[in-house]
């Protein structure tokens, strides 16, 4: 009987013993081990053997990285006045001895220092640059953070302040002066539409009365064309005329009662008049006109005749002497020392006047 409980105690103490000397890290931890009560080796994550009875496993370390908010801080500006800061401090324990042994309480030690090394910043600072330097506030405290926790196998990640408020007061005083700001801004870009607005309907009126005077200087550039076109057609049209005129004359002969008909009635077509006062020609009309009386007779009369009882063109006596001119003067015939039909000169015979003579046809 008594070898048997002594079996059962040798068993149990196997038993207990194996499940001392067995130790399973879970992982991104560690654990540190203590041998005699002092420090021995640092525990990997996984399956691990210690002696039993000899070392003890004092603590596990998280070596992940951690985040810890801390509560917000009153901080004192440089324009003494009084801000409330909250922050967040990203960090890792890199060495697992010195986190535990170099340290009572790293986290409260991070948070002590980082409330001293933040009052010492944003101390030198006044409230607008405070609120407009988060990032070189939250460098600043990384640095002087990562400089005094390196000894303690902490390393600092990042710190970021989450909030920075000012007093109530300021506050207000703030938003005012943003207000005045935005709508100090609104009315100059209100301004500026209206400016851009006026620059761009005066250009329009400049453009639109440069077009409207090119567009007149166009239409008078034109209708003096249209004028001169007008008046050279016009032109070939007279001379075109009086060629026919002279064809016919040097064709049909001096004499010819008809001739002297159809020049009338040409000469008043060219001219376009329509109501009976004598025709106004160009200077080249009245050229040809000259030359063309020159080359007719003579109009013989008896002496004291008078020249409303001349005969008309009916009766024998040469047809085209006393050809109107232009502008409705009488031209005569060129005196060239030929005698008329009864003898005398031709240049000394009175010329009846054209509004005189009948024209038919």
């Amino acid at each position: 009987m008594e070898s048997l409980v002594a079996a059962l105690v040798v068993v149990a103490v196997a038993v207990f013993a194996a499940y001392r000397t067995v130790r399973v890290v879970p992982q991104a931890t560690a654990g540190v081990v203590e041998r005699f009560g002092r420090y021995h080796r640092t525990l990997a994550p996984g399956l691990n053997l210690v002696v039993p009875f000899i070392d003890r496993i004092k603590d596990t370390v998280d070596l992940r990285e951690q985040v810890v908010a801390f509560p917000p801080q009153a901080v004192v500006t440089s324009d003494n006045l009084v801000v409330s800061v909250d922050t967040a401090v990203s960090l890792q324990v890199t060495d697992a001895r010195a986190a535990t042994y170099e340290i009572t309480n790293f986290m409260v030690a991070v948070e002590r220092l980082t409330m001293t090394t933040l009052r010492d910043v944003v101390g030198g600072m006044s409230v607008d640059r405070a609120l407009a330097s988060r990032e070189e506030i939250g460098a600043e405290l990384r640095e002087a953070l990562g400089a005094a926790t390196g000894a303690w196998g902490l390393r600092v990640a990042r710190v970021e302040l989450t909030a920075i408020d000012p007093p109530v007061s300021v506050q207000e005083s703030m938003e005012r002066h943003a207000r005045a700001d935005r709508d100090g801004r609104a009315a100059v870009l209100a301004a500026e539409g209206r400016k851009q607005a006026d620059v761009l309907a005066a250009e329009g009126e400049r453009q639109a009365a440069v077009l409207r005077a090119r567009g007149e200087a166009e239409a008078t550039v034109l209708r003096a064309r249209a004028d001169a076109e007008a008046r050279a057609t016009r032109a070939r049209g007279e001379a075109d005329a009086i060629g026919v005129l002279l064809r016919a004359v040097r064709e049909g002969g001096p004499g010819s009662e008809s001739l002297v008909r159809e020049y009338l009635r040409a000469l008043r077509e060219v001219a376009g008049d329509a109501d009976g006062e004598p025709p106004t020609a160009s200077p080249d009309l009245e050229r040809v006109l000259e030359g063309l009386t020159g080359t007719l007779p003579a109009w013989d009369e008896p002496p004291g005749t008078d020249a409303g009882e001349r005969a008309p063109a009916g009766d024998g006596s040469p047809a085209g002497a006393g050809l109107p001119a232009a502008g409705g003067s009488t031209v005569r015939p060129a005196d060239d020392g030929s005698p008329g039909a009864d003898g005398s000169p031709a240049g000394k015979t009175p010329v009846k006047d054209v509004k005189d003579t009948p024209v038919t046809g």
